[in-house]
């Protein structure tokens, strides 16, 4: 009895590319799509990794050590008040490695005096201590910082938001601050774990107190504690802060919220990772479609082959090949453009570049997984196709 040729893999994959070499334009469309599809998930998944690296880099530098202490409501509803002792009384608990504080102050900040009272660009003025910005790991963009030659006097430090609502950057300019003139000294680069510094015009504490009417009182503690003593220092900073009333004391810590963003982030990559998978599925028709005219237009071919003695395992296959290379062509076409997305938009904004692994290795399984499903029906229709039957529309 004769037996078919049994065909060597790389047999079959130089017949399945045979097909595609001869209809490049078609293949390139079809690719096209597939490569879309897989472009998208990978550059999803590898911005939204690159964008949790640099959350964790910023983290790390800035560290998840800061608490923040804020009054709250009273029992009547009103706003509560931290004593004037509340700095001193929490520097004595011994993991805390540096405490600072803010006052909130009633006065507005103008570019001068003619503005009208109000017009304020939602900006607040702080009373700050000269150890605030080492406590909450803020830096100076352009001037300087405050310190004890600068905080008994008339001078002012904006945040970057308050900076630019006002358009003034460069030291020296005067600012009208309750009913005289400050001079500006510093402006801040964005605080992401004191976000409220960044709309705020920060004035010395003394100062505050002889130029502003300041009373005193911090509005917000910040506190430093050693990094396995944080949520021991968290228990016991109500009572410490504020002995009399410590039910009206809030505690936070700056990094759960960047932590808690980065979460929302998570959801909103969810969604455009589910887009990139429609995406990749209407590539995975257009490669059926593809297949099935393939097909058809191949009559002749699949006859002759039949003819010859090709058995219709040996037909499948070959289609089923051909649907699987071009799906391949398409997926690693579109892992390098997704992954080349994600470096540029990581470049942009100056974070690191994250791909991981498993998001190509997805996209890629992905796609052979839709090419097989895709080409599985021609190529069942096409070793259906008897000799004499295909071999008659020559």
């Amino acid at each position: 009895m004769l037996r078919a040729a049994r065909l060597r893999p790389a047999d079959v994959v130089r017949l399945g590319g045979t097909g595609l070499r001869t209809r490049p334009l078609r293949v390139f469309l079809s690719a096209l799509g597939i490569a879309i599809g897989v472009a998208a998930m990978v550059a999803v998944v590898g911005i939204s990794g690159s964008g949790q690296a640099e959350v964790d880099r910023r983290l790390d530098a800035l560290g998840t050590n800061l608490l923040r202490v804020a009054p709250g409501e009273s029992l009547t509803g009103e706003q509560a008040k931290l004593p004037y002792e509340a700095v001193a009384m929490v520097r004595r608990i011994p993991p805390v490695e540096k405490v600072t504080a803010t006052g909130a102050v009633r006065a507005s900040v103008y570019r001068n005096e003619r503005i009208a009272i109000g017009r304020t660009n939602s900006l607040t003025v702080l009373a700050s201590d000269t150890g605030l910005l080492p406590a909450v790991g803020g830096k100076v963009a352009r001037g300087r910082w405050l310190d004890p030659a600068t905080a008994d006097y008339p001078a002012v430090v904006l945040g970057a938001t308050a900076a630019q609502r006002l358009d003034v950057y460069t030291p020296g300019t005067r600012l009208w601050i309750g009913d005289r003139w400050f001079s500006l000294i510093g402006v801040l680069d964005p605080v992401p774990l004191a976000p409220e510094l960044d709309s705020a015009a920060l004035v010395g504490w003394q100062a505050a107190r002889t130029y502003l009417r300041f009373d005193g009182h911090p509005s917000t503690v910040y506190v430093r504690a050693e990094d396995s003593q944080v949520a021991a220092v968290r228990s016991v900073l109500p009572a410490t802060a504020y002995p009399e009333k410590p039910g009206e004391v809030r505690i936070s810590r700056p990094s759960d919220a960047l932590a808690a963003r980065e979460a929302t982030e998570s959801a909103l990559t969810g969604l455009l990772l589910g887009l990139g998978g429609v995406a990749l599925l209407v590539g995975g028709v257009g490669v059926g479609n593809t297949m099935v005219i393939s097909v058809l237009e191949r009559r002749p071919e699949i006859g002759l082959r039949r003819a010859l003695g090709a058995t219709r395992g040996q037909i499948r296959t070959q289609f089923v090949t051909e649907s699987l290379l071009l799906s391949l062509i398409g997926g690693l076409g579109g892992t390098v453009l997704g992954t080349a997305i994600t470096a540029g938009y990581a470049v942009s904004r100056d974070w690191p570049t994250v791909v991981p692994a498993w998001a190509s290795a997805a996209g890629i399984g992905a796609t052979l997984l839709i090419g097989m499903i895709a080409g599985l029906y021609p190529a069942v229709r096409a070793s259906r196709l008897a000799p004499t039957e295909a071999l008659a529309g020559t």
